[in-house]
This record gives C-alpha cells, sequence and structure tokens, in this order.
C-alpha cells in the first residue's frame, strides 16, 4: 500500500530544512557546509535529508528559488494597493528589515562562492528579474500618478533602484558598522532623491 503524503508536513519538513541548510551556509559558507552539519542543525537523518534534497547544492537552489517565490507572492499582495509611491517605500523598508537578518552576510558570501556555477547563475538572474519587475511596476504606476519624475523610464529607475538597495544590502553583509538602524534615513533619502529628480 502506499505511503499517503500530507502536503502541509511535507512543505513544512522542508522549509525547516532550508532554514537549517541557511544557517549552516551563513556559519561554514558553501564549502564548509556540509549535509551531515544541515542534518544536524535540522536535526534530522541523512536519509530525511536526501529524501527532500539530492545535494548540498540543490538546497542552496531552493533557498534562492523560495526568494524568488517570496517577491512573486509580495507582487500579488501588493496589487490591491493604491499608493505607488507609498508602496515605494515599503519596498525600501523591507529591503532594510531584511538587512537586519543576521544570517545575511554569512550567506551572501556562501552564494558569492559558487555565483559562477551555472545553475546558481540562473537562480540568481531569476531573482533580480522577479525584484526588477515588482519596482519597474510600481514605478510605472507612480510616474502614472504624477508622484515621480518621467524623465528616465521605469526599466532604469527600478535599475538604479536596485543599485542602491543591493548595494546597501551588500554593504550591510560586509561591514557590522554599517546598519539599517544607522543608516536606514540615508538609504530613504537616496532613492527618495532618485526618485524625484
Amino acid at each position: 500500500m502506499a505511503r499517503t503524503i500530507d502536503p502541509e508536513r511535507h512543505r513544512a519538513r522542508r522549509l525547516h530544512i532550508i532554514d537549517a541548510a541557511l544557517t549552516v551556509f551563513a556559519e561554514r559558507g558553501y564549502t564548509g557546509a556540509t549535509t551531515a552539519a544541515i542534518c544536524r542543525e535540522a536535526g534530522i537523518g541523512s536519509g530525511t535529508f536526501f529524501h527532500y534534497f539530492e545535494t548540498k547544492k540543490s538546497v542552496l537552489l531552493a533557498i534562492l528559488e523560495l526568494g524568488i517565490e517570496e517577491t512573486q507572492q509580495l507582487a500579488r499582495d501588493l496589487e490591491s494597493h493604491t499608493d505607488p509611491l507609498a508602496v515605494l517605500g515599503e519596498l525600501v523598508d523591507r529591503a532594510l528589515a531584511d538587512s537586519t537578518e543576521p544570517r545575511l552576510a554569512g550567506f551572501v558570501l556562501a552564494v558569492g562562492g559558487v555565483m559562477g556555477e551555472p545553475e546558481v547563475a540562473r537562480a540568481l538572474a531569476a531573482d533580480d528579474a522577479a525584484q526588477h519587475a515588482l519596482l519597474r511596476t510600481w514605478v510605472a504606476r507612480a510616474q502614472r500618478a504624477g508622484q515621480i519624475r518621467t524623465d528616465l523610464s521605469p526599466e532604469r529607475l527600478a535599475s538604479w533602484m536596485q543599485v542602491l538597495l543591493g548595494g546597501f544590502l551588500e554593504r550591510a553583509a560586509a561591514d557590522a558598522e554599517f546598519t539599517a538602524a544607522r543608516e536606514g534615513d540615508e538609504l530613504r533619502a537616496a532613492v527618495d532623491r532618485l526618485l524625484r529628480g
């Protein structure tokens, strides 16, 4: 008789392993991370790990894919909002909140070590595209509402927002003194200057 799989339990277990892997990658880097260390962090046996993921690279890709899914879900959640400029401000605040994640620095370094591998490069490109699409949508809406400058296309303004937000996250990952609490107002001001021209 075939074993019945509870989809919610399966998803919860998978997310638990992903969370444990994120911790291990952040602490040890990609090279130093092992499936055994991920299993210890998750409190599972290797058989359980390999039921969900083939390799440590597959769980790294799952972390990146989860980020893409979260961006796409956020786009759907924001769809009904009517103040584009407020949404853009909320996206900046979300980036600032992300920068406070204690595992960020280590995970950024771990991904940096394998970003040249084709599967990882594709996942990073897909993540970048999802973020760009979200920003471009709300920049275009803010332009149509007369809230921000129109001398640059939505694509260019969205790209510059990505430079500011991504650069902030990378700097926060590399420098413990560069924090959202200390530098958040400067990021908000820089984005405001970019959008208003």
